[in-house]
């Protein structure tokens, strides 16, 4: 079902159609912002646990009062 989606038919009608919506001045800057936004998808899915480029996770070491009650 995908495979057909994915005609190189069905791609050329798409991107005619996508011409006449947004016009050609328009198309580079699409594909553009595309591609960053895909990127950044990427960068996203490979460091979950990454906040951001300036914040720092920090650990936490257990106190001595709680460290002394478990003995």
């Amino acid at each position: 079902m995908l495979g057909d989606i994915l005609d190189p038919v069905h791609l050329v009608i798409l991107l005619v159609i996508v011409l006449l919506i947004f016009g050609p001045k328009r198309l580079p800057e699409l594909g553009s912002s595309l591609g960053k936004t895909i990127r950044m998808f990427k960068d996203a899915q490979q460091s979950p646990n990454r906040l951001g480029e300036n914040s720092t996770i920090t650990e936490t070491k257990p106190s001595d009062a709680s460290q002394s009650s478990q003995e």
